[in-house]
């Protein structure tokens, strides 16, 4: 989905409020007062709360999993996954607001087919970029030749997922999960 910039604006102010009080709390009238404009203003960025979600579903998708800097993969495709699962985990204030807002779209993918298309092709997207990064270690014989580039890439992303899910109950140091995520994703490449 393309946003204008003022759609992006005020679909970081829906991001905001759905990280504070969930998607039951966003309304116009919740944007607008977030915004500090006035509802017809949001009404006319968004024709209707279905557009408004979908624009701050995209602008999480835009701006919630930054890669970690370089080549993707490299220089060695295990420190490279390390260091991107801990760019997304909920490790922090801004993080956690993040892994909020992607449980919100997520709970909402449970009664709203649009959103767990959206969902899906988004992971099957991830899958499939951590899939071409593995194989292509694979092939550069950095990872041994029988680990599956496709199964691994879904253990790797469910990895994500679940320890996301963790953490915003049970937080843990980032070095500690560093630790676990350097011998996990070994563990997972050999």
């Amino acid at each position: 989905m393309e946003l204008t910039r003022r759609q992006a604006e005020l679909a970081d102010f829906a991001l905001r409020l759905i990280a504070r009080d969930g998607l039951p709390g966003l309304s116009f009238r919740a944007v607008a007062a977030a915004a500090g404009c006035s509802l017809g203003a949001v009404q006319k960025a968004f024709p209707s709360k279905e557009r408004m979600l979908a624009a701050a579903f995209a602008q999480l998708r835009r701006t919630a999993a930054p890669l970690p800097p370089g080549q993707p993969g490299r220089p060695a495709l295990r420190s490279w996954l390390v260091a991107l699962l801990l760019g997304i985990l909920p490790l922090d204030e801004p993080r956690i607001a993040a892994q909020r807002q992607g449980d919100a779209f997520a709970q909402r993918a449970l009664t709203d087919p649009g959103t767990a298309a959206a969902i899906a092709e988004s992971d099957t997207h991830v899958r499939g970029l951590l899939a071409s990064l593995i194989a292509r270690a694979r092939a550069e014989n950095e990872v041994p030749q029988h680990v599956d580039p496709a199964t691994t890439a879904w253990a790797v992303l469910a990895l994500a997922q679940g320890l996301a899910a963790q953490l915003l109950y049970m937080p843990e140091p980032e070095t500690t999960i560093r630790d676990r995520l350097d011998s996990t994703i070994g563990a997972l490449l050999r």
